[in-house]
């Protein structure tokens, strides 16, 4: 099979298959069996295409012109095929936690649930091979509105009010801010394609990029930039395999890795460089990352806890793209994946802990640490991968976007991204503390608290696991963030 061809089905073949969850809706173990065979099928088609990647092609297909300049094209090309693995690989585990937590849970309306989550990993395929900024729009607003369904799924007023928030900023953003910033890309440059250096030099007013970098910036709703973040914490009224996905798998990534793709394809580092254009996003991503951290220290539910501590952190990953320099980069790109399993394992814990206690505040998480060991010890990876420390990945992003500061001669960053490790630190690390060693208040403890079902117990040991694997074998990750340049 033509590399080509890999990069087309790898965008149809969760949409098709989303159909045969729809079909299988009165079977249920026939229903998960082919979510899991499309998870399967789709990380192996997106793995096949390494060989041809790392060996310096980019295979690529014009699917439409849709007007001069302008087409639905795929290309797979390094950065994308980064992303294509995160967001396969973990669509596998999410869904072995997901049987977990919907039965577990005994949650409704499972079918509708699989179902959009087939089409939202069809979506991010097609962002992450997306060949021109039409086509990553495109696939980029399919995103926004197939998981829409899924930040609603309890059909509950508060569900329906978060999925609202969530619907109207992320598509005001886009329609607002980015879809004005292609149309004056196109109308300056004559086509939206992404050109290794970029496409807009000599084409727009160097006084005029700042502007346009943040039409972009801000449009890239889900990168979750400051003041345009409130949508996340209102999504968090989802189930926590939703959550999973919007912080790890697909949602916010596919935002970041926007945020990289543009600054790389459409605009070029030499150019921003040249011109000092991305300063003023640069200071809006470390007030974002400051910030969020310091309102993550105010929550006592868990999972808004965990969603400003993502805020927080793709602000890692746009600063390090705003700082324009090739290792700061190469950290922001691997700062993808590291923060995709470290944040996925902190979500699948959340979720296990709610299915077997139905806690939801970490002020009532006192102990549960001493009969859910396995679900604690995890999350204490997932913490120390976040924070930075080793034998855990998050050490190598964070190295290499603390380098990168060196070198762009940016102390003030420098500081910023220590201080927020240890905000990091501050409002992260008592959770799995006080779990194993808190005490525990009012009533005493239920006897028959225990572990979460195992699928879940399963994914989240698996993605805890992957934590120390990306610290170990970093190699795969720096090799192909380095064929960006």
């Amino acid at each position: 099979m033509s590399p080509e061809l890999t990069a087309v089905l790898a965008v149809i073949v969760p949409f098709l298959g989303s159909i045969g969850i729809g079909l299988l809706d009165q079977y249920p173990n026939p229903r998960e069996t082919v979510t899991l065979i499309l998870a399967a099928t789709l990380f192996l088609l997106v793995l096949s295409l390494i060989p041809a990647v790392t060996a310096g092609h980019h295979p690529g297909l014009r699917l439409v012109e849709v007007m001069p300049g302008v087409s639905l094209a795929l290309e797979v090309e390094p950065l994308g095929l980064l992303f294509a693995l995160i967001a396969s690989g973990l669509w596998i585990v999410t869904s072995v936690y997901s049987i977990g937590y919907m039965r577990g849970n005994h949650e409704s309306h499972q079918t509708r649930y699989y179902i959009c989550f087939a089409i939202a990993l069809s979506a991010t395929m097609g962002v992450a091979f997306a060949a021109n900024m039409f086509t990553l729009f495109v696939f980029y607003e399919v995103l926004t509105l197939s998981t829409y369904p899924l930040v609603a799924h309890k059909g509950t007023d508060e569900a329906k009010q978060g999925a609202r928030v969530y619907l109207v900023l992320l598509i005001s953003t886009s329609i607002g801010f980015l879809l004005l910033a292609m149309l004056w890309t196109w109308q300056a440059a004559g086509t939206l394609d992404f050109v290794k250096g970029g496409i807009l030099r000599d084409r727009v007013d160097p006084g005029l990029l700042p502007l346009l970098l943040a039409l972009y910036l801000f449009g890239i709703g889900k990168a979750a930039l400051m003041p345009f973040h409130r949508w996340l914490p209102s999504a968090m009224v989802a189930p926590t395999p939703v959550s999973a996905l919007l912080h790890a798998v697909a949602v916010v990534k596919a935002g970041v890795f926007t945020v990289v793709k543009v600054t790389i394809y459409i605009f070029g580092i030499e150019l921003l460089q040249d011109t000092n254009a991305s300063t003023f996003m640069m200071w809006i991503a470390a007030f974002t990352l400051l910030a969020a951290s310091l309102i993550a220290m105010t929550k006592d539910n868990l999972k808004a806890r965990l969603a400003y501590s993502t805020v927080s952190q793709l602000a890692y990953i746009t600063l390090g793209a705003m700082l324009v320099n090739t290792t700061a980069m190469i950290g922001a790109a691997m700062h993808i994946a590291t923060h995709a399993f470290g944040k996925i394992t902190l979500f699948f814990c959340a979720g296990a802990i709610y299915v077997a206690t139905h806690k939801t505040q970490i002020s009532e998480m006192n102990g549960l640490g001493r009969v859910m060991p396995f679900t604690y010890g995890a999350m204490l990876v997932g913490t120390l991968s976040i924070i930075g420390l080793p034998p855990f990945g998050g050490l190598w992003s964070k190295w290499y976007l603390a380098i990168g500061t060196l070198e762009a001669s940016q102390w003030i960053m420098l500081s910023v991204l220590l201080i927020s490790s240890l905000l990091n630190i501050a409002y992260l690390l008592p959770i799995p503390i006080y779990g194993f060693f808190g005490k525990t208040s009012g009533q005493p403890m239920a006897t028959s608290i225990k572990e979460a079902p195992l699928p879940m117990v399963f994914a989240l040991m698996f993605t805890a696991a992957g934590c120390v694997v990306l610290f170990l074998f970093p190699g795969m990750l720096y090799g192909l963030t380095a064929l960006l340049f």
